[in-house]
């Protein structure tokens, strides 16, 4: 039996580790922590919804290489928008992410995004014998 294995090393944020871990395989499933809009390891509070949704998926991208993944390994995304009305900016960032295939996704407005105008967390499909 295959135990949980940790991607990567500890979360930072503003130079102290998190509570938390950057992503988990589980047999062969690799779960990503919600990724925020980071810039040097602080969080993004400026910038267009465009320019934050790109942080956050290059921010995916760079854990999705840590366990051995790529973008389209991607089979379930969640993402949390400050506002609804930037769904359309945000949509057109993300399709050029996911040009084909993309994973099945949820989308929620929330007011728990303070400072910030998104976050996406996403779960990979790689098989272990691949």
């Amino acid at each position: 039996m295959q135990k949980k294995q940790v991607i990567g090393s500890p979360m930072m944020l503003n130079g102290r580790e998190l509570s938390l871990s950057k992503a988990i395989r589980a047999g062969d499933f690799i779960f990503i922590t919600g990724q925020i809009p980071l810039r040097d390891g602080v969080p993004m509070i400026d910038g267009t919804v465009e320019e934050q949704t790109r942080a956050c998926l290059d921010g995916l991208k760079e854990i999705l290489t840590e366990a051995g993944c790529e973008l389209s390994d991607v089979i379930k995304s969640m993402v949390w928008l400050k506002n609804k009305e930037d769904f359309p900016a945000f949509n057109s960032v993300y399709s050029e992410y996911f040009p084909v295939e993309p994973p099945t996704r949820s989308a929620l407005v929330s007011d728990f995004l303070v400072d910030i105008l998104v976050e996406i967390e996403c779960v990979a499909y790689k098989p272990v014998s691949e």
